[in-house]
């Protein structure tokens, strides 16, 4: 599929993430980041990798029964288009944990090429030039962080869980401690995901949310027990009150349940697919 044929059904009348594509491979960004001139990041589609079935074709989840050398073609591919070294990635370790880890250079290639001795590791933070941070999704909320300041970044993975647990207001505290970041300074997007109109949840997870107010769960009058949940606006909020500045927190216009045919939704496919992945790091 070409650029020019890829519509996205979108929530908000003007486009927040925009659509590139390069050696054949489309992706999305946040323009807020790539105007600081200091990342490369990219959120990868459905599109333009060598995956088959359920995971067709840019896949980049491990336990789907995709063959594992179409994942590291389809890591090949994004860093060709994104234009970073295959061996600087760094992969997360996602249990749905609140745990941050500082990335140094000593872990290029984690996850890709080399072994992680970590686990549970839902966010990823440096301030090394070149190295690849990577999580992966199929509704839950990418989380990228950009420090122009102090030149940092971070990139955290938030479901419910995550959300509930303060994801996001413990990457920004992460980065305030070990790099001296000013919450006031940090860009952050909020990243394509599943939206308050598609995400069904029930009172389990729904009394998480109590106090938040219905613009972040409101209940479905046709169906008692049920609720519809907005992390779009959870994070946001969230991360206001870590001290980010309303006007440098972009939130997503694309939803991955309603797009399921360009992008992978667990609730939209019912299971059955693979992930895509958020990539973000400081130019070598």
């Amino acid at each position: 599929m070409k650029r020019e044929e890829i519509v996205f059904r979108r929530k908000e009348a003007r486009e927040i993430l925009k659509l590139k594509e390069k050696a054949g491979v489309p992706y999305l960004y946040f323009p807020l980041l790539e105007e600081t001139g200091l990342v490369i990041h990219g959120i990868s589609t459905r599109l333009g990798g060598v995956s088959a079935g359920d995971c067709a074709s840019m896949n980049f989840a491990a336990n789907r029964g995709d063959p594992q050398e179409n994942i590291r073609e389809n890591y090949r591919r994004m860093a060709a288009a994104l234009g970073f070294a295959p061996e600087k990635i760094v992969l997360s370790y996602q249990t749905h944990s609140v745990n941050i880890r500082q990335v140094t250079k000593e872990d290029a290639g984690k996850g890709y090429c080399r072994e992680r001795e970590y686990r549970d590791m839902d966010g990823l933070m440096t301030d090394v030039p070149g190295l690849m941070l990577v999580t992966a999704y199929a509704d839950c909320v990418p989380l990228l962080f950009v420090d122009p300041v102090r030149r940092v970044v971070a990139n955290s993975h938030s479901g419910w869980r995550g959300t509930v647990s303060g994801m996001g207001r413990r990457t920004v505290e992460a980065m305030q401690a070990a790099y001296g970041c000013d919450p006031s300074d940090l860009l952050v997007g909020i990243g394509p995901s599943i939206c308050g109109d598609c995400y069904e949840v029930g009172e389990d997870v729904a009394e998480h949310f109590e106090g938040e107010g219905e613009a972040v769960v409101r209940p479905i009058a046709e169906k008692p027990g049920k609720y519809l949940l907005d992390l779009w606006e959870a994070n946001r909020r969230m991360l206001r009150k870590a001290g980010v500045r309303p006007e440098h927190i972009c939130v997503t216009d694309i939803c991955t349940c309603c797009n399921k045919e360009l992008l992978f939704s667990h609730r939209g496919s019912r299971g059955r697919r693979g992930n895509m992945a958020a990539f973000l790091g400081l130019r070598p």
